[in-house]
């Protein structure tokens, strides 16, 4: 079995806290094949199940987040959950934080450094979603 592996990396973007301040969104396809039941990862957050990719979708290299929340989530045409890596190795998790079946993670304090997210579904599923990032100030 293979689990998510924040040592691959997804499509990079590098971002700061202003930059998100104005909301940035990126088309994705949510699932995957990868069962997160069994990773032994331990979630700082939520706990639950669901189906990524192994790679990250999204590779962030944040900086200016000081003095910033960053909220993550998705809009999408199922079941959708949220992963998240910190650069710190935190684990975030959501499955319906967004309401509709949809998955929002608030990082409080986001640290400088990377952020890797997963966009996956509850059911093993694909379809097409978007992600949202924004930041907004403490």
């Amino acid at each position: 079995m293979a689990c998510p592996n924040y040592n691959l990396y997804g499509d990079t973007y590098e971002l700061t806290g202003r930059s998100m301040y104005n909301t940035q969104s990126v088309n994705v396809r949510a699932g995957g094949d990868q069962s997160i039941t069994g990773c032994g990862i331990r979630f700082g957050s939520d706990r639950g199940r669901g189906y990524v990719t192994q790679a990250p979708d999204f590779s962030l290299k944040l900086s200016g987040m000081g003095g910033y929340k960053l909220s993550v989530s998705v809009v999408s045409k199922c079941d959708s959950i949220l992963l998240i890596n910190t650069g710190a190795a935190n684990w975030f998790y959501d499955d319906d934080d967004n309401g509709n079946l949809d998955a929002k993670i608030v990082l409080t304090r986001p640290s400088n450094g990377w952020l890797d997210i997963w966009v996956g579904t509850h059911d093993g599923s694909v379809c097409d979603a978007t992600l949202y990032l924004e930041t907004f100030r403490r």
